[in-house]
């Protein structure tokens, strides 16, 4: 699949994500409103009946159409144009909702126009109980009235909300298997990444093999031929390009043999207390015997770092890539310094060059396995994108901290971090 059409169902997968989880939201939204809208006319209606049923038993009138307003969203006045008895009023309410089907707590008071006060409350609960204590409520008076009642409902969203039960569960459900989505859209993207990270690998390990092989093959057909044993320079040339083209080939294979064993869990770190400025000097020492002429490696070694504890042979091995990385990057006339320093209870291995340095975008990558900082098809650089990987994983195995100094002047610096006793 190409980028473009990867981008394209990437971008239709968010716009289609989005557009259920906004859709469902709204159906949520107009749900629970209808559900409120219901249960407030509903309550209207009871509460209009109530009130012409005191008006008929004082044998008044009630002297509005609609004597119920409804003050808050939970909070009802309802004026019955003559005095009320409680008693009779609780009865009344209750046999309404009742009737109507409306299963909600509520507490009620009466407004008293001698005290100027709402006196004559109680709290009824939906399950049939009368609940005097919960009635701490002081409802607000309202003075567009002189015989009313008032009429809260403290539990009305709870009410509702138990109501939609349903929808809620639904919607979680919808929620899970959006995200279910997501997550195997995000798989899938990974795994594209990775095939072509595999790909890139492929074709990079293809391209590195190939140039030693060649160059064996042809060294080969050259030490066959009838007169070379009459040319012994000739013969001992292609004999060493043999060798170091045989051991070129034996450190590609090791490096893949290094980060496949890595992963499966064999290594096993062997570690001793060894000397490490001696070791940098000595690896450093065999690095820079076939360095070019133009090419110049400076040590800087601090005489306060002693010994520390790790496996000689990996410590060896992440000094050589990251030499062999600097080496690489640091373009025609390579300079590079590795460095020692003890700082307080660290001990620092610096290994740093003069090249183009590292994009701030790829700086978090460099350590992931088969990366290569993007060339376009170009083969500058040669590799398979794993020493930096290995690198990483050896540290973290010592438990050392390595990273990417980020400068604002050409050139990368990776520095080792090794804890020590003070």
């Amino acid at each position: 699949m190409r980028r473009q059409q990867v981008r394209l169902v990437v971008l239709l997968g968010a716009i289609s994500i989005i557009g259920i989880i906004t859709v469902q939201a709204y159906f949520l939204y107009e749900a629970w409103n209808t559900r409120e809208r219901q249960l407030n006319q509903s309550i209207n209606i009871a509460l209009k009946t109530v009130a012409f049923k005191i008006s008929r038993l004082n044998q008044t009138l009630p002297s509005l159409a609609n004597p119920v307003r409804q003050m808050t969203s939970n909070y009802y006045v309802v004026d019955v144009n003559s005095e009320i008895d409680a008693d009779v009023l609780e009865h009344y309410l209750k046999n309404e909702f009742e009737r109507l089907n409306i299963s909600i707590d509520y507490e009620y008071a009466i407004y008293d126009c001698h005290s100027d006060r709402m006196v004559n409350g109680n709290y009824i609960s939906a399950g049939k109980t009368t609940e005097p204590s919960k009635s701490m409520l002081s409802l607000p008076k309202y003075q567009g009235y002189l015989y009313y009642f008032g009429i809260h409902f403290p539990a009305m969203r709870n009410t509702i909300a138990t109501e939609m039960t349903i929808f809620f569960f639904f919607s979680a459900i919808l929620i899970i298997l959006v995200i279910f989505f997501a997550y195997a859209m995000f798989v899938i993207l990974q795994q594209k990444r990775f095939s072509e990270l595999q790909k890139d690998f492929i074709n990079n390990m293809t391209h590195e093999f190939k140039t030693p092989i060649s160059t064996i093959n042809i060294s080969a057909d050259i030490i066959t031929q009838a007169g070379i044993v009459h040319e012994p320079e000739r013969l001992q040339t292609y004999g060493r390009i043999i060798k170091n083209e045989n051991q070129r080939l034996n450190l590609l294979v090791e490096k893949v043999l290094q980060v496949a064993r890595f992963e499966k869990g064999g290594i096993q770190l062997k570690k001793e207390w060894l000397d490490l400025n001696l070791l940098i000097q000595t690896v450093a020492g065999n690095f820079t015997a076939g360095l070019q002429p133009t090419a110049k490696l400076e040590i800087m070694t601090d005489p306060a770092v002693g010994k520390v504890l790790a496996d000689v042979v990996h410590l060896t091995n992440i000094i050589h890539n990251l030499l062999d990385n600097a080496l690489k990057y640091a373009g025609n006339q390579p300079q590079i310094i590795i460095r020692t320093q003890k700082n307080q209870n660290k001990v620092l291995i610096t290994i740093s060059d003069n090249g183009p340095g590292i994009h701030p975008k790829f700086r978090n990558k460099v350590f992931r396995k088969f990366f290569r900082i993007p060339s376009g098809n170009l083969h500058d650089v040669k590799g398979f994108g794993l020493g930096l990987f290995y690198v990483k994983n050896i540290c973290r195995a010592h438990q050392w901290n390595i990273h990417l100094e980020s400068k604002t002047t050409p050139g990368a610096s990776f520095v080792i971090e090794i804890p020590c006793k003070s």
